[in-house]
């Protein structure tokens, strides 16, 4: 079930409409029903408070004024590690000594050790 915070992606008639952050769900004087906060992530932003059963939450298509509806759960892309030289990330530092293998010029440092330490 998508929880507060998420984003979902809105469809109108099965076309995307909108994103939108879910920003409060709270129960309904009706099992399984629930009131829904949106924020609309367009402009201008909206909030919308929608009345809608577990199941629809979880992406099951519903009818709103006659018109199919239906939400997916937006999920973020697997980040891709994109390795690029260490000429194109710092020119300032001298080439040379990094062509010659000086590890220094090469070095990564951990932020989480960092934190340890202090």
């Amino acid at each position: 079930m998508a929880a507060e915070n998420d984003i979902v992606l809105i469809y109108l008639e099965e076309k995307p409409l909108a994103f939108a952050r879910i920003e409060e769900i709270l129960p309904d004087h009706k099992p399984d029903w629930y009131h829904v906060k949106f924020l609309l992530l367009q402009l201008p932003l909206q909030a919308v408070t929608w009345i809608l059963r577990d199941a629809y939450i979880n992406g099951e298509p519903y009818t709103m004024g006659g018109k199919s509806m239906r939400l997916e759960l937006v999920k973020s892309p697997e980040e891709t590690e994109q390795i690029v030289g260490a000429e194109e990330q710092s020119p300032d530092v001298d080439t040379k000594k990094r062509k010659k293998g000086n590890s220094e010029a090469a070095k990564v440092i951990s932020l989480a050790d960092l934190k340890k330490k202090q």
